[in-house]
């Protein structure tokens, strides 16, 4: 059985009287939420602490844990990687702020799976992925349980987590593995050897309920972000100081690795690797981008979603305090999105009653019945877009060394937590905009009509499994990402980028207005595939070269992932659901299909440091192809890279960096790496990838 740090099991974490008695008070609310939560938020908007100036020193640990794979983050890529480890049987320690396991699918509630239709027929995902698809159909007796039309498979966040446990229980057992789990737990600091290459230790916190305080989950994120940071007790919470070492092992290049999975990138910045964070500066690579120097500040919106259930009754509701500050944002966008039912059915994650079909827009499901319970995720709803030095919710690496951050003992996580608060008022407001708001930012009146049958799901037996009704954690479209160590064609460090995998025409007028002349060539030389001798040589009009129709081929893929580039842009002014604010300009120009793509080794690790891989969307990429390199599939495709590289270099005794250091030409270590990868149903390449293979329209 899994060893687990207190509590022992998975499942306690969601049993005792407490928690039964709360829920049963709060499961069917007739408000909005709990009288009084609200205020609290509001109240905290006004008192948020500030950020030590001086380092409180930690208590001495009070436990030390042995492991092989530290694995910061359990997300869907951190349980992809531990999923991989403990098959080939290692012992695992996994650290995750929240108490579920599967980010995206689970505390993040973003429980429809984003897929392409070519690749889902194929089923030519990772094998971690093909059993979770498999057992949510196992479970619900069905593929797709919410009927749901944005995804062929939509579930609740609770079984989501759930059904990762059980994977992960049963790999332990297969591969004879061992799984150390701490959930609410978060890396606080590192020790690095005398060369600093390599880490050789990191020091983390738990945080467990205060006795007589209410259970975890009862406040939102923001109130606990800081808290979770800080080495003494609190109030609220009772901190165990933990201790993460190497298992002892034969001597080898490294003892341990340890696995960046975190949402935001947290190690890379406590680590302070060079990485890039919003937007980067406009490039014949980046031919897209929105900025000509870059902008830190403009990530990707994040999202705290939530689950509503249809009523047979209209239901009253209590308008929040805060409401009229978050008006002027909400809307339906475009007039075909106009329905509240069509918004419901988009992504409904569970449909007990299959209804009539329905239609809106050109648009049909299965019509709206009864206690169907559907996950909100809307860019003109509950999305929140900061995009300035003021509202940016990860910081940079200059505003994390003002603040202290990066001193010894000073980590508090990297995110602003006055806007993770704004992110869930604005949330909630969006809940109450659906059943009774009546004005639309974009296309004004007559469009918003209320529908006040639906309840907001809350208590911890609900599908977001929180008292506030929130998703336990925001979903992070964009975290920090790192710059990979340079190689040849990459002199300034190695990274993915728009050119590798957008199938964006590139004729287009913007692009000969808005690059030199010399990156205009540039591009069509990258561009040019198998006439690239030629481009390169002749004097030909950029314009004749016959553009490749597919993505780079990286000699060094580890994974793969097919998706649209998908933005969510970051807001021009301060504060973000400002009347009249619109976003990013320009920003959605990179956006649209891309080709199917390979994971390469050489992103995943990091400069400097030897022993840390990166896992989920924080490997090097450029702020366009993250667009694309973030789903769910994809997050698990690199985490079973990360877990299977980690167990090689360990047993092969080669550090990760070797098996690339001869790139752009391969090597043999990388080579068995590779055909392992394939024979465990892990494939680094699509089906048929070749210079030689023009044809992927079928996979558009």
């Amino acid at each position: 059985m899994p060893r687990y740090a207190q509590p022992s099991r998975f499942a306690d974490l969601l049993t005792s009287n407490t928690i039964l008695t709360l829920t049963q008070i709060m499961r069917r609310p007739q408000r909005l939420w709990p009288r009084g939560w609200a205020a609290i938020t509001l109240s905290l908007m006004t008192a948020l602490p500030a950020l030590p100036a001086i380092a409180i020193p930690p208590r001495s640990p009070d436990q030390t844990v042995e492991c092989e794979l530290l694995i910061a983050g359990g997300g869907f890529a951190g349980a992809a990687t531990a999923y991989e480890a403990l098959l080939s049987g290692r012992t695992v320690c996994m650290t995750e702020i929240t108490d579920w396991v599967g980010g995206q699918v689970s505390s993040q509630g973003v429980s429809a799976l984003d897929e392409r239709s070519r690749q889902r027929s194929l089923l030519f995902y990772a094998r971690g992925y093909n059993e979770f698809r498999q057992r949510i159909a196992d479970h619900y007796g069905r593929q797709n349980p919410g009927e749901c039309w944005v995804s062929a498979s939509c579930f609740l966040p609770r079984d989501g987590h759930e059904i990762l446990v059980e994977m992960l229980d049963e790999a332990e057992k297969e591969g004879d593995g061992e799984l150390h789990w701490f959930p609410a737990t978060v890396i606080k600091d590192l020790d690095y050897s005398a060369d600093g290459r390599q880490i050789e230790r990191a020091i983390a916190i738990q945080h467990n309920p205060a006795p007589g305080t209410p259970p975890r989950n009862t406040e939102p994120l923001s109130q606990i972000f800081t808290d979770a940071y800080d080495y003494q007790d609190s109030e609220r919470f009772t901190k165990t100081i933990l201790e993460f070492v190497p298992l002892p092992r034969a001597s080898g290049p490294a003892d341990w690795y340890v696995i960046d999975a975190t949402e935001t990138g947290e190690l890379i910045a406590l680590a302070d690797v060079p990485y890039q964070l919003g937007i980067d500066p406009r490039t014949h690579r980046e031919p897209s981008s929105s900025s000509v120097t870059g902008d830190r500040y403009c990530t990707q919106g994040f999202t705290y979603t939530f689950a509503m259930e249809k009523q047979a009754e209209p239901q009253t509701y209590d308008i929040p305090e805060f409401y009229a500050r978050y008006e002027p944002y909400y809307s339906y966008e475009q007039e075909r999105f106009a329905s509240v039912d069509l918004l419901f059915t988009y992504r409904r994650i569970l449909s007990p009653t299959t209804g009539p079909i329905d239609r809106f827009g050109g648009i049909g499901w299965t019509a709206v019945t009864p206690g169907d319970i559907s996950m909100q995720n809307w860019t003109w709803g509950n999305d929140y877009r900061p995009g300035t030095a003021q509202d940016n919710l990860i910081y940079t690496r200059d505003q994390l060394q003002d603040s202290g951050q990066l001193g010894s003992g000073n980590w508090q996580g990297g995110l602003r937590q006055s806007t993770l608060a704004r992110g869930e008022e604005h949330a909630l407001g969006f809940f109450y905009w659906l059943v009774a708001g009546t004005t639309d930012s974009q296309l004004g009146d007559g469009f918003k009509e209320p529908d006040p049958t639906h309840d907001l799901l809350t208590g911890l037996d609900a599908p977001m499994g929180t008292m506030h009704g929130l998703s336990k954690y925001p979903y992070l479209r964009e975290g920090r990402r790192i710059i990979g160590r340079p190689y040849l064609g990459y002199p300034d460090g190695f990274m993915v980028t728009e050119l590798d995998i957008s199938t964006k025409d590139y004729t287009a007028d913007y692009y000969r207005e808005n690059l030199t002349d010399s990156e205009y060539r540039d591009l069509w030389v990258a561009l040019a595939g198998l006439e690239t001798i030629d481009a390169i040589q002749s004097d030909r009009p950029s314009e004749t070269v016959t553009r490749r129709t597919r993505s780079t081929i990286f000699p060094d893929g580890v994974g793969i992932s097919v998706y649209y580039i998908d933005f969510h842009p970051c807001m021009n002014e301060s504060p973000p659901y400002a009347p009249g604010n619109t976003e990013r300009q320009n920003a959605r120009q990179g956006e649209g299909p891309s080709y199917p793509a390979q994971i390469p080794l050489r992103a995943l690790i990091p400069q400097r440091l030897d022993n840390l891989l990166v896992a989920g969307k924080s490997i090097a990429t450029s702020h366009v192809a993250a667009a694309a390199y973030r789903i769910h599939s994809f997050e698990w495709s690199v985490g079973a890279a990360a877990g299977t590289t980690a167990d090689f270099a360990l047993s092969e005794g080669v550090m990760p960096y070797e098996l690339v250091e001869t790139m752009p030409r391969s090597n043999p270590a990388l080579r068995r790496l590779q055909e392992r990868l394939r024979q465990e149903g892990n494939p680094p390449e699509f089906p048929n990838t070749s210079i030689f293979n023009e044809d992927w329209e079928a996979w558009k």
